[in-house]
């Protein structure tokens, strides 16, 4: 994927459906020609349970919302102070498989983590990344078409205690942890402008353009 262009649009604080429905609509619309693009964005409080999802692993949801979604994995909990990045990537183009996007994103994130000193690594029998067995970031993805969606979610400064309410990944007792905790980025500003870079090139990219906010046509 040499002299490969990709778009990186940062969304803000945005309602997880919105940007869920977003990403589905990009990829069921693009074709060959389509540029690749890489959703950096907050999510307000939510509960996402993945296509194997199981009920048992909701324990206290409370006021959150749970939304039943098309990635793939388990639950997991999104919200302010966590870093979510969605590669939307023709794969097929690329001639990425799909356990190699997943490799890049893992090592991209401990690749950052690294920058602070901070010893991150991914487990091959429970994609995403850890810290002495703690969770910091979590992945889940969804191919369609030949084409990525959803992503990453990475634990910066931010309320822990929801995930308390579930058994995040479907890991009962699972802790989770958050980079301002390890001495790594202290917001979610700082840990996307260390994270974007490394993972562009991670994927392949050499060429990069920055959007502010969603296509009209979304809003």
């Amino acid at each position: 994927m040499s002299n490969a262009k990709v778009a990186v649009r940062y969304l803000g604080r945005q309602s997880y459906q919105k940007v869920w429905r977003a990403m589905q609509d990009f990829t069921d619309n693009r074709d060959q020609h389509t540029l690749d693009e890489i959703w950096v964005v907050e999510h307000d409080p939510v509960f996402t349970q993945g296509q194997a999802g199981k009920s048992e692993h909701l324990l206290s949801t409370g006021d959150i919302p749970v939304v039943q979604v098309d990635r793939g994995g388990q639950v997991t909990y999104h919200g302010p102070g966590q870093l979510v990045i969605y590669p939307l990537i023709d794969i097929k183009r690329a001639k990425m498989g799909v356990r190699q996007l997943v490799t890049n994103i893992e090592t991209s994130i401990a690749d950052m983590l690294a920058l602070f000193d901070v010893s991150a690594y991914p487990k091959c029998d429970a994609p995403g990344v850890y810290i002495d067995e703690r969770k910091i970031a979590s992945l889940g993805l969804r191919i369609r078409k030949g084409c990525s969606f959803h992503g990453l979610a990475l634990n910066v400064s931010m309320d822990l205690s929801p995930f308390l309410r579930i058994n995040p990944c479907g890991y009962p007792g699972l802790e989770m942890i958050q980079c301002k905790d390890v001495n790594g980025p202290q917001n979610v500003d700082e840990a996307a402008n260390k994270l974007v870079p490394i993972l562009v090139k991670s994927l392949g990219f050499t060429e990069t353009t920055s959007i502010q906010g969603l296509a009209k046509h979304y809003e």
